[in-house]
């Protein structure tokens, strides 16, 4: 069960009842604004930036999508490792890409570049100051630097967003499998749902 309230779409701010047009989602898929809806200021400058980040981005969604399904295992965020992302899966995310980030650097499905970007986001999550030259040398192999700082920015927002979203443990909607507070979860081998 959640820990803070969420607030009923019919109570939003009309502005972000604007953006988010809550008529059209279903209750997983309103997610945390249902939470930020308490700070309609803030949740208006949030959904700004993360509108900008999803309709300015280059980075192909299946990439994004690989990178923000590992971010979340180690962020054991259960509502993240539980949604697939429509763009990415019409991208060609699927169950055997997601099953192949229990141990991305020996996937034989995942790109050089691929697992260049998972790398990266991995230890952005776990052990930034890991992140160093050689990193960064393998990140230009595969992106140019404004490739990699729109990684890092994506990257960043679903590590911070990611572990907050954890400690509301908002999973009523989620797949029964990732419901439970008792375990470590995956997103792969795992019941997942589809989103816009």
């Amino acid at each position: 069960m959640t820990r803070l309230t969420q607030i009923p779409a019919e109570q939003w701010d009309p502005r972000i009842k604007a953006v988010v047009q809550p008529e059209n989602l279903t209750d997983l898929e309103q997610g945390l604004t249902r939470y930020f809806a308490h700070t309609p200021e803030l949740a208006l400058g949030l959904m700004g930036f993360a509108g900008a980040m999803k309709m300015n981005r280059t980075l192909p969604e299946r990439l994004l999508e690989l990178v923000r399904l590992r971010i979340a295992f180690f962020n054991q965020c259960r509502s993240c490792m539980a949604i697939r992302y429509s763009d990415a899966v019409a991208d060609g995310v699927d169950e055997d890409a997601v099953c192949s980030l229990e141990k991305p650097q020996e996937a034989d499905n995942l790109t050089d570049a691929e697992k260049s970007a998972i790398r990266y986001g991995e230890l952005l999550a776990t052990n930034n100051l890991a992140i160093d030259d050689a990193v960064y040398a393998d990140l230009k192999a595969h992106f140019s630097e404004a490739e990699i700082v729109e990684l890092g920015m994506y990257a960043a927002f679903c590590v911070g967003f990611g572990r907050l979203a954890a400690t509301y443990h908002m999973v009523d909607e989620l797949p029964e499998a990732f419901r439970t507070q008792t375990q470590t979860l995956t997103p792969w081998g795992q019941d997942s749902v589809t989103v816009r």
